[in-house]
């Protein structure tokens, strides 16, 4: 559990803590904070410190419920795209489209999970790297901070089960990132096919490539708990 900041907000700002991509007992899943009010934090430099001080892998500042404008931020950068801040924010302000700086986003909820409908070339560069085992995959280390790897391996190729860990080698305190939507997209378009992520301790997202160069990605949502800084 991320410790709360001392002083990172307004008094009476509410982040809702989810997890996102999670297993089917609802274990692991990505950490997102999302801050409702994006009002509180009406500048660039304001939503990158907040997010530097909670240290989650990503937080998003709702700019505009109603039509799903949000604005997205990992502890050093702000990103137009990115998966798990917007599957997390769609669930939680149950939400047909939801609008990041790359372009206007679909979702749909299945009752388990909840799905946007992007475009591989809105992620963020990745660098996709094959292993020749799931094993291999598991007993990787952390790579001194550089490029974004993603690593993977078929455990179950026919199936279309893969493993995964993320790296994103930035150096901001976020070494391994638990369910990464950005890159499961960019493997979904290299590969051509429906995938079944395990990635990180045990986090599952699900894809499937559509029409036009969509892509489907999906998970499970769980709120966590709800910060008042």
């Amino acid at each position: 559990m991320s410790p709360v900041p001392a002083h990172p907000a307004p008094a009476g700002t509410e982040i809702d803590v989810l997890r996102v991509f999670c297993a089917g007992d609802g274990r692991f899943g990505n950490a997102l904070g999302v801050v409702r009010d994006g009002s509180t934090h009406p500048d660039e430099a304001a939503r990158q410190a907040l997010a530097k001080e909670l240290g989650f892998s990503e937080t998003v500042f709702v700019d505009d419920p109603e039509r799903g404008v949000v604005d997205i931020y990992t502890p050093g950068t702000r990103l137009p795209f990115a998966g798990h801040p917007l599957v997390g924010a769609a669930w939680l302000l149950d939400l047909e489209v939801v609008c990041p700086p790359a372009g206007e986003v679909w979702v749909r909820d299945d009752g388990e999970f909840t799905w946007i409908e992007a475009r591989a070339e809105w992620a963020p560069p990745r660098t996709l790297r094959r292993c020749a085992t799931a094993a291999e995959v598991e007993a990787l280390t952390v790579p001194e901070p550089g490029e974004w790897i993603y690593a993977w391996a078929w455990e179950d190729e026919a199936a279309g089960r893969i493993r995964a860990r993320g790296f994103p080698g930035r150096g901001d305190g976020v070494d391994e990132d638990e369910a990464t939507g950005a890159a499961a997209l960019l493997l979904t378009a290299e590969l051509g096919r429906a995938l079944n992520i395990t990635q990180g301790r045990g986090s599952q997202l699900l894809t499937a490539p559509g029409p036009d160069g969509i892509v489907e990605l999906g998970g499970r949502v769980r709120l966590e708990r709800t910060l008042t800084v």
